[in-house]
C-alpha cells in the first residue's frame, strides 16, 4: 500500500510594512521632536557667532572694525607677532602675571572651599546653621559694593608691607582670596551624597578625621573638585573690576586688565591684536577643560558601599 505525503502548508506572513507607512507625519514630527532641533542649532548659531568672528577679526591682516567680516576673505598671522613682540603691551607678561593669579587663587580657593564644606557636612557644632546663612549673605553681594573699604584696607597694608601694597600682584591675590569659601555650598552639596558609611568604617579602622577626608573622600569627590577648580580658574581669568583699580602699571597688569587698556586705546585699529590675544586666551581654557572632562563625566560615587 503506497503512502501519499503532501508538503506541510506554510503559513503566509504580511509583507513588512513600507517603511515610507511608518515615517511620522512632518507636522506630527515637528510637534514633537523638530522644534528642539531648530532650538538647538538656532542655539549653537547664537554661541558660534562671537568665536568666529573673534578668529575672522585675529587672522584679518587689517584688523579693522569695518574690515572685519564674519567669513575672513584675507589671511595673516600679524596681529599673533605684534602680540608676542610686545609692541602693543608686554603680552607675555601679562600672561605670566595671569597664570600666577590663577593658579595661586584657584588652589586655595578650592582647599579652603573644601575643607569648610567638610565640616559642614560631617561635623555638628553650635553656630554651624548661622555659618551656612551667613556664607550664603555675603555671596549675594556684590564686590563692588566693598570696594572703597578693600582699596582703604590694601593702601594701608602697604605702606606697612610694601609686598602686598596697591599694584602688586601679591596684594591683588589677597583680595581675591577674600572670596575663598565661594564653592563651600557646591561641594557640600556632593558630600552630602557620599554615604557617611565610609567614614565610620575607617574610622573603625583606626583612621582620623584627616585621613579619612584625605584618603577616603577626597577620592571621591574628584568630579566636584575638577567643576570648582574649572569655575574659579575662569573667573580669576575673567575678573576685570577689581584689577583695573588695584593693578595700574603695565609690567603688574593681568591679562583681562592690559586687554581692555590695549583695546581702549583705539577700539577700531586695535580689534584685530585685541582679537588675537583673546584666542591665544581661550585655547588654554579649551584645552584645561578636555583635561578636566574625564573627571567630571567619569567620576562617581555610585558603588562606594557595597551591600
Amino acid at each position: 500500500m503506497s503512502h501519499s505525503t503532501s508538503a506541510p502548508a506554510v503559513a503566509s506572513t504580511p509583507s513588512a510594512a513600507d517603511p515610507a507607512d511608518r515615517r511620522m507625519p512632518f507636522g506630527r514630527w515637528m510637534a514633537e521632536i523638530g522644534w528642539r532641533h531648530i532650538v538647538g542649532l538656532l542655539a549653537v548659531a547664537f554661541a558660534a557667532f562671537p568665536i568666529i568672528y573673534i578668529l575672522s577679526a585675529s587672522v584679518n591682516p587689517l584688523g579693522t572694525v569695518s574690515s572685519t567680516s564674519l567669513i575672513p576673505t584675507s589671511f595673516s598671522l600679524d596681529h599673533y607677532r605684534t602680540l608676542l613682540a610686545g609692541e602693543r603691551g608686554p603680552f607675555l607678561r601679562w600672561y605670566l602675571n595671569t597664570i600666577i593669579v590663577c593658579a595661586a587663587v584657584s588652589i586655595v580657593q578650592v582647599l579652603l572651599s573644601t575643607l569648610a564644606a567638610y565640616a559642614f557636612s560631617r561635623f555638628r557644632f553650635a553656630g554651624r546653621r548661622m555659618g551656612m546663612l551667613s556664607l550664603l549673605l555675603v555671596m549675594m553681594f556684590p564686590a563692588i559694593l566693598s570696594m572703597i573699604a578693600i582699596y582703604t584696607m590694601i593702601s594701608g597694608l602697604g605702606q606697612a608691607v610694601p609686598l602686598f601694597g596697591l599694584d602688586s600682584l601679591p596684594g591683588y591675590i589677597i583680595v581675591l582670596l577674600g572670596g575663598s569659601l565661594g564653592q563651600v555650598w557646591l561641594i557640600k552639596g556632593f558630600f552630602d551624597t557620599v554615604p557617611k558609611e565610609l567614614d565610620e568604617a575607617a574610622i573603625i579602622d583606626g583612621c582620623t578625621h584627616w585621613q579619612v577626608f584625605s584618603k577616603i573622600l577626597l577620592p571621591t569627590l574628584t568630579p566636584i573638585l575638577a567643576t570648582t577648580l574649572l569655575i574659579s580658574l575662569v573667573g580669576v581669568m575673567s575678573e576685570f573690576l577689581l584689577g583695573s583699580i588695584f593693578l595700574t602699571s603695565n609690567d603688574s597688569k593681568t591679562l583681562a586688565v592690559g586687554m581692555y587698556t590695549l583695546l581702549s586705546g583705539d577700539r577700531s585699529n586695535n580689534l584685530g591684536v585685541f582679537a588675537a590675544g583673546s584666542v591665544m586666551i581661550m585655547v588654554p581654557v579649551i584645552i584645561l577643560y578636555q583635561f578636566l572632562q574625564r573627571f567630571i563625566v567619569g567620576g562617581s560615587t555610585a558603588g562606594a558601599v557595597k551591600g
